[in-house]
């Protein structure tokens, strides 16, 4: 069965360490015959939730941004793959505000069942993004037929580039096959 993949770069950064992930990521994906795509945020506008809750009688947001587009992709998504660099030990505010966005989401058949990790992090501690973690598992609390599959960390990188050459895109490149 050929998987309908979406990726969703969430760094502010184009060319970002996160991104390059969600990069390897995707060609392991398309590698194995399925089919992906990346939606990267750094270009796309992404306002704040205004906490109206319309999205639940409607299915979409009255806000009139990128984010219904984004959401749409996301309710056909099989797979949905998260990409975000690590900032304060937590993803990145794109990541969260498209979180609170997705909210339109919440009660319907949403298709996807699994959900991936990729994250990037200038700390090279192993546990430098568990708070990140967290917060990717509250979302998937909500979604009680998805689950986390998997986790790609790459530690240690801060300016663009830095990833080049580190085993978590071959990690990623791996995931993504797989998937």
């Amino acid at each position: 069965m050929n998987k309908n993949v979406l990726i969703l770069a969430t760094s502010p950064r184009k060319n970002a360490n996160s991104s390059r992930l969600a990069e390897a990521f995707c060609k392991g994906v398309k590698d194995a015959g399925n089919s992906a795509e990346i939606v990267y945020l750094y270009n796309k506008q992404v306002g704040f939730c205004c906490g109206c809750l319309s999205c639940q009688r409607t299915r979409k947001c009255i806000i009139k941004d990128d984010v219904n587009y984004i959401v749409d992709k996301m309710s056909e998504a099989d797979v949905i793959v998260w990409a975000s660099p690590i900032y304060y030990y937590d993803v990145c505010a794109q990541m969260k505000t498209l979180i609170d966005r997705s909210n339109p989401l919440f009660g319907t058949n949403y298709k996807f069942r699994d959900v991936y990790f990729l994250a990037s992090s200038a700390d090279q501690s192993q546990d430098a993004m568990d708070g990140a973690i967290v917060s990717l598992q509250g979302w998937l609390s909500c979604y009680g037929k998805a689950e986390l599959k998997g986790v790609v960390k790459a530690l240690g990188v801060e300016q663009i580039g830095d990833i080049d050459g580190l085993p978590a895109l071959d990690e990623a490149y791996l995931m993504g096959k797989a998937v």
